[in-house]
């Protein structure tokens, strides 16, 4: 899709490249930080991704000012960062840290390593420092990860005006849509939009204008259960507690955003059966040293049923039925992949309950059959009628080819549904993305399973009818 940011990126690189072709440093360095004082650090953030590493750290010296910098780094992806870091001083990056909020500086720290991570917090002012170490504790892919320790909380009796003076004294925390009401064992009672501080006089207690607290989550939940509970609710800010029910953090929407992207990201990396980042413009080998490891699962499978139809050779009804293995396992194969792909899509965004599982497996596999009945049969028709009247004739009964066919087909359709529906389950029941289960692993499994299946199929017909 050429989309206007798309455009934009095309246009930047473009820019960016001409001016890393200039005959000399100085001609260069002139024309790039002209490019980094025109343009947004945003756009330069996704912009320097399509860049060698070498030349990234070149174009994060020359934005305008260090507040250009902290949105550059924030916006820009990890392989960016993990190439600039190593170029810049631990000073630069306490600077840089220090400007940021502590949720962003904790995502900083993953792109560095341990020993560099401890020097910096060393440097930082202690009060960010604890924010952050606060964080970073907490896995990646949690609530704790996500949410912000920087927010504002009052106790239930202040007033309206108590709270816009504490607001105008600590204009770094940008957290204000939500102000959140505290009852005297400092546990989160409620929320006050902020709106209600707008409307309402100065001398009103909070208590008078908050709401209830619907949704809470712990700090220790995962990020698909944040993701869940905001998009269904659409929560602007979710508080975060801890086991007393007192108020840790607060996750915004912005970052459940982010959370998504990076979900989708990963689940598509998995359904295609690779590694790699798709936002990232990486070396051709290393790209696919990150694809190899999956497609050796389907070249050990194609080999499996090779083997396996070397054992038939000999056999006289095998000579017209090996002509429609690739028809069987092509089939076959788009039909586990569209079961599998259904039920990941709906227990990835929660449609697919627990409870609702035993539906949604009976429905899968309900049109697995009508599926495998319907093309079978169609299938099988026009495999008679092409050697009923000698247009496509290979020696044999055709009554007997079309029923070889077309039950073929439909057991091999079976067995992907089986496969494609079950799969999922099985890979969630031990704690493995379910996501692989569309991937070529199981697609892999399926062309093996779906060729010997018709196979013996063909056998049992043949053997029947005694060709």
């Amino acid at each position: 899709m050429d989309s206007r940011t798309s455009q934009l990126d095309d246009v930047l690189n473009e820019k960016l490249e001409k001016a890393f072709h200039k005959p000399t440093s100085q001609f260069m360095l002139h024309d790039i930080a002209k490019i980094a004082s025109e343009h947004d650090p945003i756009d330069l953030a996704y912009a320097v991704s399509r860049l060698p590493p070498s030349a990234r750290i070149v174009v994060y010296e020359n934005l305008p000012d260090l507040n250009a910098k902290i949105i550059f780094m924030i916006n820009t992806g990890s392989n960016t960062r993990t190439a600039i870091f190593p170029q810049i001083d631990d000073q630069e990056i306490k600077r840089l840290l220090e400007r940021m909020p502590p949720d962003e500086a904790a995502w900083m720290l993953d792109d560095m390593s341990d020993r560099r991570m401890k020097r910096v917090l060393e440097i930082l002012e202690p009060r960010k420092a604890a924010r952050i170490r606060d964080l970073y504790k907490h896995d990646r892919h949690s609530a704790g990860r996500l949410m912000t320790n920087e927010f504002f909380a009052f106790h239930m009796n202040v007033t309206i005006g108590e709270v816009a003076a504490v607001i105008r004294d600590n204009p770094g925390i940008d957290l204000t849509r939500r102000i959140f009401v505290l009852n005297d064992e400092d546990e989160l009672v409620g929320f006050v939009p902020a709106r209600n501080l707008i409307v309402n006089p100065p001398y009103v207690p909070i208590r008078q204008v908050m709401r209830p607290i619907l949704h809470q989550i712990h700090a220790d939940s995962s990020r698909d259960e944040v993701v869940d509970l905001v998009e269904r609710y659409k929560i602007p800010a979710l508080p975060v507690v801890d086991d007393g029910d007192r108020l840790v953090g607060v996750i915004t929407y912005e970052r459940v955003v982010e959370a998504m992207e990076d979900i989708a990201d990963e689940t598509i990396a998995s359904i295609a059966g690779t590694a790699e980042d798709v936002s990232e413009h990486e070396p051709i080998f290393k790209r696919f040293l990150w694809r190899a490891p999956w497609l050796i699962v389907t070249l050990c499978a194609g080999l499996v049923t090779a083997t396996a139809l070397s054992h038939f050779k000999d056999r006289d009804w095998f000579t017209f039925v090996a002509l429609f293995v690739p028809l069987i396992a092509g089939m076959s194969g788009n039909v586990g992949i569209q079961c599998s792909t259904i039920l990941v899509r709906g227990m990835s965004t929660g449609e697919l309950s627990y409870g609702s599982r035993r539906n949604a497996v009976f429905s899968e596999l309900s049109i697995g059959v009508l599926i495998g009945v319907v093309f079978g049969v169609i299938c099988g028709g026009f495999v008679y009628l092409l050697n009923r009247f000698d247009i496509h004739y290979m020696g044999s009964n055709p009554v007997v080819l079309g029923a070889i066919v077309s039950c073929g087909l439909l057991g091999a359709c079976l067995m992907a549904t089986l496969l494609g529906t079950l799969s999922p389950f099985f890979f969630a029941r031990f704690r493995i993305d379910p996501a692989v289960a569309s991937g070529p692993i199981v697609t892999a499994f399926n062309d093996v399973l779906s060729t010997l299946m018709y196979i013996f199929v063909a056998k049992v017909i043949s053997s029947f009818f005694g060709v």
